[in-house]
């Protein structure tokens, strides 16, 4: 899940050798030579052929030792000259120097930047939707050393995205400075110090892409010369709501509320404006939002539902691949009305409201303060009875007692030791587990299996063009029912 209700989608996990989450970086700016042409170059480095897409910005080949390389800038299919950049004794990394062999999957990506936040746009998409199912089965096979027969049966096409561009409702935007000190807005590489000022983001939606161009031009007005506090920027926006929020995350202390609403909403058409008050070393550990214009809040419409999300709420970043997530958790619940059903992790409703629609006796679980305030109005609102339980999914778990069925939606980390124990005490027929971390998730499918839950289904949907991070949406059955 990029980019949460207080979820920390920046902690990576331990991966092996072969899937290390290579550092995002931008692409290199590379000599392409024709197929034909000779390998021949005074650039140095050692020729190799890149064979597939690591879990992370990196391609992935052999040297000539056999040694595993990660490269950056590369694309399965490519040949290209690399410079080695971080050798180990078990795998190197590097950047293409050179590419001396296009691959005919080697596309032109809109834009150049250079801030991270697209590493695979230079492989076709077709191609991308390829890489991040066999991702998904590596995983399977590797951290959950399942037998790599039954993993590719068992994981099936990565579902499309409909847009493969303008598909985030969601810009996180760092604040930095330029050479003469004046404020810019943009990414900061992962692994990198500098923020990479943006004008606009082509994954963004249209009534949001150019926002920080907008944004930035506007904050350095109503900063003037003091100090606003301001480390970060977020705007979310609705393709079917028309909703526009801009959240301002700033540190303790006075601000212009004023001016700030003033400045705003002459930069970019908004329906909201939210400071959200939080230490930046910290930024998900909030100590209150103020709503300073609009109704301080942002609407979206999922899978039928009318979500009201609060600044600091997760929602997914791609509304309608959402949708396909509620679809693939309802048909593979098989929930019957009157069925009792947990949702752990449970946000601001994404699949408790679904569940309540369908007949089921929803018990909700979910451990962020803002996301819990949202879930109870977004509950009152479609006038579902919902059981609400503010707290964290592995002490209350095992309050819940005998359930019918189960989802969780953990954050990157995956569950936590013990959790998986306590889903099989409550014993549902079926659980559906939707992940944001393959690898986690793989962890996770080793521990149901050894607790009498086999799994029978594995859907990879794609939420994220043009990145290497991938949704699965996972069917485990209790053994016997």
């Amino acid at each position: 899940m990029i980019d949460t209700s207080t979820r920390n989608d920046n902690a990576a996990p331990d991966r092996s050798v072969d899937t290390a989450k290579a550092q995002d970086a931008p692409a290199p700016e590379v000599a392409t030579a024709p197929a034909s042409a000779s390998c021949v170059s005074d650039t140095p480095g050692e020729v190799v052929p890149i064979e597939r897409m690591s879990f992370g910005s990196a391609a992935v080949g052999h040297l000539s030792d056999g040694k595993t390389v990660f490269v950056e800038g590369a694309v399965p299919g490519d040949v290209v000259r690399v410079e080695l950049t971080e050798e180990k004794p078990r795998f190197a990394r590097g950047r293409a120097a050179e590419i001396l062999e296009a691959s005919p999957d080697r596309v032109a990506p809109p834009c150049a930047a250079g801030c991270g936040g697209c590493p695979w746009a230079p492989l076709a998409y077709e191609a991308q939707l390829v890489a991040k199912r066999a991702n998904v089965v590596d995983a399977l096979v590797r951290t959950a050393h399942m037998d790599a027969a039954r993993a590719e049966a068992l994981v099936g096409s990565c579902v499309p995205s409909k847009r493969q561009w303008g598909y985030r409702n969601k810009l996180e935007l760092s604040c930095g400075a330029d050479g003469a000190g004046r404020l810019i807005l943009g990414m900061r590489p992962e692994g990198g110090a500098d923020v990479v000022s943006l004008d606009a983001c082509p994954l963004a939606h249209r009534n949001i892409e150019g926002a920080p161009k907008a944004l930035r031009g506007a904050l350095r007005y109503l900063s003037g010369g003091q100090d606003l506090g301001l480390f970060r920027v977020g705007v979310r926006g609705s393709l079917r709501t028309r909703d526009v929020e801009i959240a301002l995350w700033t540190t303790p202390g006075p601000f212009p509320r004023a001016a700030a609403a003033k400045t705003l909403a002459s930069a970019l058409k908004n329906t909201s404006v939210v400071r959200v008050v939080a230490d930046p070393g910290r930024a998900r550990k909030v100590k209150k939002v103020e709503a300073i214009s609009g109704k301080g809040c942002w609407e979206e419409e999922v899978a039928g539902s009318r979500l009201l999300l609060s600044a600091p709420s997760f929602a997914q970043v791609n509304t309608a691949q959402a949708e396909k997530l509620v679809e693939l958790v309802l048909a593979g619940l098989e929930v019957d009305a009157g069925d009792y059903v947990a949702d752990l992790y449970a946000g601001a409703g994404t699949f408790t409201l679904p569940l309540a629609a369908a007949g089921a006796c929803v018990v909700a679980v979910e451990s962020a303060g803002s996301s819990v305030r949202d879930l109870r109005r977004n509950a009152e609102r479609a006038g579902a009875d919902i059981d609400i339980i503010g707290g964290d999914a592995a002490r209350e778990l095992p309050e819940l007692g005998e359930l019918d069925a189960l989802v969780v939606d953990p954050p990157r980390a995956g569950l936590a030791d013990g959790v998986v124990a306590s889903i099989a005490a409550a014993s549902p027929r079926r659980v559906a587990y939707v992940s944001c971390d393959a690898s986690t998730w793989a962890r996770d499918v080793a521990r149901f299996e050894q607790e009498g839950y086999r799994l029978i289904r594995v859907t990879p949907v794609d939420l994220f063009p043009q990145t290497y991070h991938v949704e699965v949406v996972s069917i485990f059955e209790r053994s016997g029912s």
